[in-house]
């Protein structure tokens, strides 16, 4: 069982048996892939809420260890020796916050699809989806397009995201540097690929109680090459650092977790496009808990209480939607 919205739009989808294969969950480090077959059909708020996905007992992985600001901090330590052992300009961190439901409702049941309705109406500008599949439940919703393939003209985009600071607050280097060190990665891929590349100026991307800077890039290409292209995109500095295969050691040294579907894509193709997001602000649910995988960009400006606060307020996407009932 799969639901998604498209960014922009208040249409849900689910996907009606057939052998297409529209849909596709990439994981962080490419081994893992859930294909959804079946051809792209629209479905109402009421279908969605009659749907019963109940999460499973437990995680086979259940690792329960709650993160601490303290042990965070220590990791953010590494990351940073990490990243001056290197000459690295950042290494991106994740944690994979554990929330347990007896914490926030001990007498009633989660409602995963009318949690899901109320994320995509807190996030209207994001691609949002719930999937149920080999016992995983997964739900996320993100503004990141790693690309966007438009087959009638070969034109090509993707987008810049970096740096993470709330809605109120000013830019400073740490964020502009980040940033800029995924925009100059971008671009040195997309020339090999194209002589018409475009390239926006940097605005913010406003997403609930944060906001992120974001450079877009518009480039024509061949068909051919799109699969090479993503490739060589995924995963971004954004979301991993640079040279992307040290950077990917550090963070597995480091973390000591499987991201999982956290920071990898998702594929769908419909009759006109080709969308590859970048699986963000998601989380997967068992009976009694959820994990929310968010991460940020750690460089040696870095600062560990701020870093923690960081990840609190993005976590804060998925869990300030859960609905129990």
């Amino acid at each position: 069982m799969l639901i998604f919205k498209l960014p922009d739009s208040d249409i849900f989808y689910t996907l009606e048996k057939s052998q297409e294969k529209n849909v596709s969950f990439v994981s962080f480090d490419n081994k893992t892939v859930l294909d959804f077959k079946g051809s792209i059909q629209e479905i109402s708020r009421e279908n969605i809420e009659g749907q019963n996905i109940s999460p499973k007992s437990k995680s086979p992985l259940i690792e329960i260890g709650k993160e601490t600001p303290e042990s965070y901090a220590l990791k953010i330590a590494q990351a940073k020796d990490f990243i001056e052992q290197n000459e690295l300009k950042k290494l991106v961190l994740s944690r994979r916050k554990l929330l347990m439901y007896l914490d926030i409702d001990s007498e009633k049941k989660i409602s995963l699809t009318k949690s899901f309705l109320k994320f995509c109406e807190s996030y209207p500008n994001a691609f949002c989806y719930l999937f149920e599949k080999k016992g995983e439940i997964w739900m996320g919703g993100f503004s990141e397009v790693l690309g966007k393939f438009d087959k009638k003209n070969n034109s090509f985009e993707t987008m810049s995201v970096a740096g993470t600071v709330p809605v109120e607050e000013s830019w400073t280097d740490k964020e502009i540097e980040e940033q800029k060190a995924v925009t100059d990665y971008i671009q040195s891929i997309l020339k090999k690929f194209s002589s018409n590349l475009k390239t926006s100026t940097t605005k913010d991307l406003i997403s609930g109680n944060i906001k992120h800077l974001k450079t877009d890039f518009s480039a024509e290409i061949s068909p051919e090459s799109l699969d090479k292209i993503i490739s060589e995109l995924h995963p971004t500095p954004a979301v991993c650092g640079f040279p992307k295969e040290l950077c990917a050691q550090g963070i597995k040294s480091i973390e000591h977790f499987n991201r999982e579907f956290y920071a990898g894509y998702i594929k769908v193709e419909t009759a006109d496009f080709i969308y590859y997001f970048v699986n963000l602000r998601c989380a997967s649910f068992f009976k009694n808990y959820a994990f929310l995988f968010v991460g940020g960009g750690i460089t040696l400006k870095s600062d560990a209480e701020k870093e923690w606060q960081e990840t609190e307020l993005k976590s804060l996407a998925i869990q300030n939607n859960l609905i129990f009932e």
